[in-house]
């Protein structure tokens, strides 16, 4: 087997966890497989430079970004609070665009996925990113389609992660890809991390409220959807509570939130929903009906379009990943 070699991009202001998640996970999948020849993991950086991470710890590069060449088995974009200004580096942008050429497999975790999004890699694709951030990405990369609920997406040869940890995730399926799922489970065993967590269950973003909408309309809505979900919630009727039209109230959640009230609030009735099913033992009419669906079938619906599962399997996956003693 020829030598799989895996290199990570940074730049100033990347996430060290971001990086350490990836370089840990395929270092311990060598020594634990005894891989031979196994990966070579390598951090390449613009001008080959030492990156000062978001943390102020600074990394010694092995690698110059403009002098990379392939064959190369996986290339992986670092996020980090760095991203947008190395969105905008037109050198970074066109030596990433030209490394994916020369590469099996490209992807971005956390924040990174705005520098993939910079190169045009992620036009048409379905794509995530940490979810405090996805309606950022979506509104500057219009061709991307975001979506902010999985821990990682997988479109042919262009794979993105949300945000920081879920870098263990990506990670461990691509060692589970290359050599099979008994080697994955192992190395999820010594990082003291969950085992077999599959991509569309539900990031950060489910459990942890997002930031309060700085525009005092939004904000309105935002706690009047989250307290009311049993009700109408036709954008007419949010825009009679909040006292604005309808135009107005789209207009105003595409411009803050990135998507319209109609979206918003059918994510925010799925999220409730899953907080019941991985919480509670309700059977799924009465989660349907205090979560605002108007049946169980139209909750299966909504879980089948976000997760790609039904309710009762996402309820078994969200439970089942417990931390495995060594």
């Amino acid at each position: 087997m020829d030598e799989r070699h895996i290199v990570m991009v940074g730049y100033d202001g990347a996430e060290l966890l971001d990086i350490a998640c990836v370089t840990s996970t395929f270092g311990l999948a060598n020594a634990i497989g005894r891989l031979q020849p196994g990966y070579r993991v390598s951090l390449a950086t613009p001008g080959g430079r030492p990156i000062r991470c978001d943390s102020g710890l600074v990394v010694e590069a092995q690698l110059t970004l403009e002098r990379l060449t392939g064959p190369l088995d996986t290339v992986i974009v670092s996020g980090g609070f760095g991203h947008e200004a190395a969105a905008e580096n037109a050198l970074v942008v066109a030596h990433l665009r030209r490394l994916a050429r020369e590469s099996r497999r490209v992807a971005s975790v956390c924040t990174g996925a705005t520098v993939l999004a910079a190169t045009g890699l992620l036009d048409g694709r379905r794509a995530t990113t940490h979810w405090r951030f996805a309606p950022r990405l979506a509104r500057r990369y219009r061709d991307v389609r975001v979506d902010p609920a999985p821990i990682f997406i997988r479109e042919g040869q262009v794979a993105t992660a949300a945000g920081v940890t879920s870098a263990l995730d990506l990670t461990l399926s691509f060692v589970e890809e290359d050599h099979g799922p008994d080697l994955a489970r192992q190395v999820a065993r010594d990082l003291v991390t969950y085992l077999q967590r599959p991509g569309n269950q539900a990031q950060m973003s489910v459990y942890v409220s997002p930031p309060a909408p700085d525009n005092d309309v939004v904000r309105r809505a935002v706690d009047h959807i989250v307290t009311h979900l049993d009700t109408d919630l036709s954008t007419a009727r949010l825009a009679d509570a909040v006292g604005v039209s309808p135009r107005h109230l789209t207009r105003l959640f595409l411009r803050e939130l990135g998507e319209p009230p109609a979206r918003y609030v059918r994510c925010a009735r799925v999220d409730a929903a899953a907080r019941l099913l991985d919480s509670t033992d309700l059977p799924m009419p009465e989660i349907a009906t205090r979560s605002g669906f108007g049946s169980a079938e139209a909750l299966r619906q909504a879980f089948v379009t976000r997760f790609r599962m039904p309710p009762a399997k996402y309820r078994a996956v969200s439970r089942r990943p417990t931390p495995v003693s060594g």
